[in-house]
Protein backbone atom coordinates (compact mmCIF):
# COMPACT_ATOMS: atom_id res chain seq x y z
CA UNK A 1 0.00 0.00 0.00
CA UNK A 2 1.36 3.38 -1.00
CA UNK A 3 1.28 6.47 1.15
CA UNK A 4 -0.13 9.68 -0.29
CA UNK A 5 3.40 11.14 -0.53
CA UNK A 6 4.66 8.12 -2.48
CA UNK A 7 1.59 8.21 -4.72
CA UNK A 8 2.18 11.92 -5.43
CA UNK A 9 5.82 11.24 -6.36
CA UNK A 10 4.78 8.41 -8.67
CA UNK A 11 2.11 10.58 -10.31
CA UNK A 12 4.73 13.23 -11.05
CA UNK A 13 7.00 10.55 -12.58
CA UNK A 14 4.11 9.20 -14.65
CA UNK A 15 3.53 12.59 -16.31
CA UNK A 16 6.52 12.10 -18.58
CA UNK A 17 5.84 8.41 -19.32
CA UNK A 18 4.57 7.24 -22.67
CA UNK A 19 1.43 5.10 -22.71
CA UNK A 20 2.73 1.57 -23.24
CA UNK A 21 -0.21 -0.63 -22.27
CA UNK A 22 -3.44 -0.65 -24.31
CA UNK A 23 -6.64 -2.37 -23.26
CA UNK A 24 -9.07 -2.96 -26.12
CA UNK A 25 -12.51 -4.47 -26.53
CA UNK A 26 -11.36 -7.80 -25.12
CA UNK A 27 -10.92 -6.18 -21.71
CA UNK A 28 -8.43 -7.50 -19.19
CA UNK A 29 -7.25 -10.74 -20.80
CA UNK A 30 -4.37 -13.05 -19.91
CA UNK A 31 -2.20 -11.44 -22.58
CA UNK A 32 -2.84 -7.96 -21.15
CA UNK A 33 -2.02 -9.22 -17.66
CA UNK A 34 1.20 -10.92 -18.79
CA UNK A 35 2.29 -7.84 -20.74
CA UNK A 36 1.58 -5.63 -17.71
CA UNK A 37 3.57 -8.01 -15.50
CA UNK A 38 6.51 -7.89 -17.89
CA UNK A 39 6.45 -4.11 -18.05
CA UNK A 40 6.10 -3.76 -14.28
CA UNK A 41 9.11 -6.01 -13.72
CA UNK A 42 11.28 -3.97 -16.06
CA UNK A 43 9.98 -0.46 -15.26
CA UNK A 44 8.02 -0.56 -11.96
CA UNK A 45 5.67 2.14 -13.27
CA UNK A 46 3.35 1.53 -16.22
CA UNK A 47 0.97 3.93 -17.91
CA UNK A 48 -1.96 2.39 -19.74
CA UNK A 49 -4.94 3.45 -21.78
CA UNK A 50 -8.39 1.97 -22.22
CA UNK A 51 -9.61 2.25 -25.79
CA UNK A 52 -13.12 3.53 -26.53
CA UNK A 53 -14.14 0.13 -27.90
CA UNK A 54 -13.60 -1.49 -24.47
CA UNK A 55 -16.67 -1.97 -22.33
CA UNK A 56 -14.76 -1.12 -19.13
CA UNK A 57 -13.73 2.15 -17.52
CA UNK A 58 -10.13 2.99 -16.71
CA UNK A 59 -10.87 2.55 -12.99
CA UNK A 60 -12.25 -0.97 -13.53
CA UNK A 61 -9.27 -1.97 -15.68
CA UNK A 62 -6.82 -0.49 -13.18
CA UNK A 63 -8.47 -2.33 -10.27
CA UNK A 64 -8.57 -5.62 -12.20
CA UNK A 65 -4.89 -5.38 -13.16
CA UNK A 66 -3.86 -4.38 -9.64
CA UNK A 67 -5.72 -7.34 -8.19
CA UNK A 68 -4.30 -9.79 -10.74
CA UNK A 69 -0.72 -8.54 -10.38
CA UNK A 70 -0.72 -7.57 -6.71
CA UNK A 71 0.22 -4.04 -7.76
CA UNK A 72 -0.87 -0.58 -6.60
CA UNK A 73 -3.01 1.80 -8.60
CA UNK A 74 -1.46 5.25 -8.71
CA UNK A 75 -3.88 7.28 -10.79
CA UNK A 76 -6.86 7.08 -13.14
CA UNK A 77 -7.68 10.09 -15.29
CA UNK A 78 -10.13 9.84 -18.17
CA UNK A 79 -9.20 6.77 -20.18
CA UNK A 80 -5.64 6.55 -18.82
CA UNK A 81 -4.36 4.82 -15.71
CA UNK A 82 -1.03 4.29 -13.96
CA UNK A 83 -0.03 1.23 -11.94
CA UNK A 84 3.06 0.55 -9.81
CA UNK A 85 4.73 -2.55 -8.44
CA UNK A 86 8.14 -2.69 -6.78
CA UNK A 87 10.51 -4.69 -8.96
CA UNK A 88 13.13 -6.98 -7.39
CA UNK A 89 15.29 -6.64 -10.50
CA UNK A 90 15.27 -2.83 -10.29
CA UNK A 91 16.01 -2.94 -6.55
CA UNK A 92 19.04 -5.18 -7.11
CA UNK A 93 20.33 -2.96 -9.92
CA UNK A 94 19.91 0.14 -7.75
CA UNK A 95 21.76 -1.54 -4.87
CA UNK A 96 24.64 -2.53 -7.15
CA UNK A 97 24.82 0.98 -8.57
CA UNK A 98 24.84 2.49 -5.07
CA UNK A 99 27.67 0.17 -3.97
CA UNK A 100 29.68 1.07 -7.08
CA UNK A 101 29.14 4.78 -6.49
CA UNK A 102 30.12 4.43 -2.85
CA UNK A 103 33.37 2.72 -3.81
CA UNK A 104 34.12 5.38 -6.42
CA UNK A 105 33.21 8.35 -4.28
CA UNK A 106 35.34 7.52 -1.26
CA UNK A 107 36.82 10.66 0.20
CA UNK A 108 40.64 10.76 -0.29
CA UNK A 109 41.11 12.99 2.76
CA UNK A 110 39.18 10.55 4.93
CA UNK A 111 41.07 7.62 3.44
CA UNK A 112 44.40 9.32 4.27
CA UNK A 113 43.28 10.02 7.83
CA UNK A 114 42.20 6.39 8.23
CA UNK A 115 45.57 5.16 6.98
CA UNK A 116 47.43 7.50 9.38
CA UNK A 117 45.30 6.28 12.30
CA UNK A 118 45.96 2.67 11.31
CA UNK A 119 49.75 3.25 11.18
CA UNK A 120 49.68 5.04 14.55
CA UNK A 121 47.72 2.15 16.09
CA UNK A 122 50.22 -0.38 14.71
CA UNK A 123 53.16 1.62 16.09
CA UNK A 124 51.45 1.86 19.49
CA UNK A 125 50.88 -1.87 19.52
CA UNK A 126 54.54 -2.53 18.60
CA UNK A 127 55.74 -0.14 21.33
CA UNK A 128 53.41 -1.67 23.92
CA UNK A 129 54.56 -5.17 22.98
CA UNK A 130 58.22 -4.10 23.30
CA UNK A 131 57.65 -2.63 26.78
CA UNK A 132 55.62 -5.68 27.80
CA UNK A 133 58.48 -7.97 26.76
CA UNK A 134 61.00 -5.68 28.48
CA UNK A 135 58.96 -5.78 31.71
CA UNK A 136 58.76 -9.58 31.54
CA UNK A 137 62.51 -9.82 30.93
CA UNK A 138 63.21 -7.43 33.84
CA UNK A 139 61.05 -9.54 36.15
CA UNK A 140 62.90 -12.68 35.07
CA UNK A 141 66.28 -10.99 35.66
CA UNK A 142 65.20 -9.81 39.15
CA UNK A 143 64.17 -13.34 40.08
CA UNK A 144 67.50 -14.74 38.87
CA UNK A 145 69.46 -12.10 40.81
CA UNK A 146 67.47 -12.58 44.02
CA UNK A 147 68.18 -16.35 44.14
Amino acid sequence: MLTSKQRADLRSEANTLETTLMVGKGGVTESVISEAATQLESRELVKGRVLESAMMSAREVCDALCEALNADGVQCVGSKFVIYKKSQKKAQEAAQKARAMQKKASNPVRRGAQERRKKAREEREKRNEYFRQAAIQAAIDRRKNSK
